[in-house]
C-alpha cells in the first residue's frame, strides 16, 4: 500500500512526488515512458526561472534526479482505470494493480490529430507531432508546419535548422503565438506562411510523404504542394479516459479542481496540464505539483 501513487511523470507529477516524498511518505511515480512528459518533445525552453535557455530533456533530467534520493519508486505501466474504494484507491495497469491511500493524476495532454486522409498512414513516415524527436530525419526537405500557436511557431523555428524551407499553414489570417515568437518567425528567411488554409489530405508514395492538399477556407480553392514532412500542432486533448468512470472530468476531459488540487473524489488530486485551467506552462505545472504534494501529506496525516 502506497501513501500516494502519482500517475504521470511530467513536471507536475515529478514535483508532486518530490514534495510528498520529502514528507516521508511512500510514493510511487507511474509513467508509461521516460520521465519528462511533453518536456521530452520540446527543443528550447526560455521561460523557466533559473535558466536563460534549457532543452526540455535536460530540464526533465534535472527534475527527476532528486527523486531517487528521496525513495520515490518509479513504475513503468499504462493505466487502464482507477477505482475508488473509499479509504484507498486501486490503480489498474498493464503492469498489475497497485493500491494507494491517495492518487494524483498528472497525465497532461496529447497532441490532437487533424483526422485527414493520409495522416495515420504516413505517421512516422513524414507525419510527426514532435520536431525535436523527428526533425533530424528531414534535413534539406521542404517542411510544412500546421498550426498558429506557440508550439507551432517554436517548432517551425527549430525546424529551420534542418529543413531546406519551412512553411506554416494556419486556418486564420494571423498567428496566435506570443509576439516575440511571431517576430522571430517573420524575420526568418527560411519561413513562409500560407494563411486562411487547412490541410485536406496528406499524400505520399510507399515510403514517405510527398505532398499536401490544402484548401483556402475563404475562397474554397484547393491546391497541392510538395512537402517532404508535415509537423502538426493544432491543439491538445486531455489524457484522462482512465478516470472517466470516476466522474471527475468535464465534458472535454479536463479535470476541475479547487485551489488545493482536490477533485470531486476524496483523496484524488489533479495537477498540471490535465487540470481545467487557462494557462498550461511548466511553471504552473510545477506549482500545481507542489500544492498537491503538500495536500497529500496533510490528508494522510489527518486520517
Amino acid at each position: 500500500m502506497y501513501d500516494t501513487i502519482i500517475i504521470g511523470a511530467g513536471p507536475a507529477g515529478m514535483t508532486a512526488a518530490l514534495y510528498a516524498a520529502r514528507g516521508n511518505l511512500k510514493v510511487a511515480l507511474l509513467e508509461r515512458g521516460i520521465p519528462g512528459g511533453q518536456l521530452n518533445n520540446t527543443a528550447d525552453i526560455e521561460n523557466y526561472p533559473g535558466f536563460a535557455k534549457v532543452s526540455g530533456p535536460e530540464l526533465a533530467d534535472h527534475m527527476f534526479q532528486p527523486l531517487e534520493g528521496f525513495g520515490v519508486e518509479y513504475i513503468f505501466g499504462m493505466v487502464s482505470s482507477v477505482e475508488d474504494q473509499g479509504d484507498h484507491k486501486v490503480v489498474h495497469t498493464d503492469s498489475g494493480d497497485f493500491q494507494a491511500k491517495t492518487v494524483v493524476v498528472a497525465t497532461g495532454s496529447a497532441h490532437r490529430s487533424l483526422g485527414v486522409p493520409g495522416e495515420a498512414e504516413y505517421n512516422s513516415r513524414g507525419v510527426s507531432y514532435c520536431a525535436v524527436c523527428d526533425g533530424a530525419f528531414f534535413r534539406d526537405e521542404d517542411i510544412l508546419v500546421v498550426g498558429g500557436g506557440d508550439s507551432a511557431v517554436e517548432e517551425a523555428l527549430f525546424l529551420t535548422q534542418m529543413g531546406k524551407s519551412v512553411t506554416i499553414v494556419h486556418r486564420r489570417d494571423e498567428l496566435r503565438a506570443q509576439k516575440v515568437l511571431q517576430d522571430r518567425a517573420f524575420a526568418n528567411e527560411k519561413i513562409r506562411f500560407i494563411w486562411d488554409s487547412v490541410v485536406k489530405e496528406i499524400k505520399g508514395d510507399e515510403r514517405k510523404v510527398q505532398s499536401v492538399v490544402l484548401e483556402n477556407v475563404k475562397t474554397g480553392m484547393v491546391t497541392e504542394e510538395a512537402f517532404g514532412a508535415v509537423f502538426i500542432y493544432v491543439g491538445l486533448d486531455a489524457v484522462s479516459g482512465f478516470v472517466k468512470d470516476l466522474g471527475i472530468t468535464d465534458e472535454n476531459g479536463w479535470i476541475p479542481t479547487d485551489k488545493e488540487m482536490k477533485t470531486k473524489v476524496d483523496g484524488i488530486y489533479a495537477v498540471g496540464d490535465i487540470r481545467q485551467k487557462d494557462l498550461r506552462q511548466i511553471t504552473t505545472a510545477v506549482g500545481d505539483g507542489a500544492v498537491a504534494g503538500q495536500q497529500v501529506y496533510k490528508y494522510i496525516s489527518e486520517q
